[in-house]
């Protein structure tokens, strides 16, 4: 977060990150997730309130969900190429606690992405931020070699430095960001 590169966290990645962000930019130092200290003074991630501790069977949220997204101008948004919802597959007990969102919000961590009830917190980004997306649900569960998940795609064109090119357009693929010079009549036969 701080060196500003690519970060993806999907399901637990996105949470540690929320924890993190809590630990070092609200300065709660025993902020936690009560899946590793159910004691925590300051619980940022919690077991869901319908699910049940005691029957692990079927309990946890699984399956294809809508993802309400909240601003139409977020990187996951620009990836998708949508401004309302996208629908991405689940297999989670554990979400950010809502009751901790707007201190994180103060503070540039975005909740850009909410489950249909307006409860459950499903993709975060982090403002000023190059390319820091959480997502609680498993973007890989729909991702195929020939067609990725657009934050898989998000994160590697992030890595590559070519994101900006193609979310503003000027990309001509994922895969090559247009040239900034002509090419020269030498490289074009193959000298170097």
């Amino acid at each position: 977060r701080t060196e500003r590169k690519p970060y993806l966290g999907i399901c637990l990645g996105m949470q540690l990150a929320v924890v993190e962000f809590a630990r070092n930019v609200l300065n709660l130092k025993d902020a936690n997730s009560t899946e590793f200290d159910q004691a925590t003074s300051t619980p940022i991630v919690v077991f869901m309130p319908e699910g049940s501790k005691t029957h692990m069977g079927g309990t946890m949220r699984l399956g294809s969900r809508k993802t309400m997204l909240q601003k139409v101008d977020c990187i996951t948004a620009k990836l998708y190429q949508q401004e309302q919802f996208i629908e991405e597959r689940h297999r989670h007990r554990y979400e950010v606690n809502p009751e901790m969102v707007p201190q994180l919000e103060e503070q540039g961590l975005r909740f850009v992405g909410i489950d249909e009830s307006g409860d459950r917190m499903e993709v975060v980004e982090l403002q000023g931020h190059p390319f820091y997306v959480g997502a609680q649900f498993h973007p890989e569960f729909k991702s195929r070699p020939r067609k990725p998940s657009p934050l898989f795609l998000g994160l590697c064109l992030a890595a590559a430095g070519r994101l900006d090119n193609f979310l503003s357009g000027t990309a001509l693929s994922p895969l090559k960001a247009p040239r900034k010079t002509p090419r020269s009549a030498e490289s074009v036969n193959g000298a170097l």
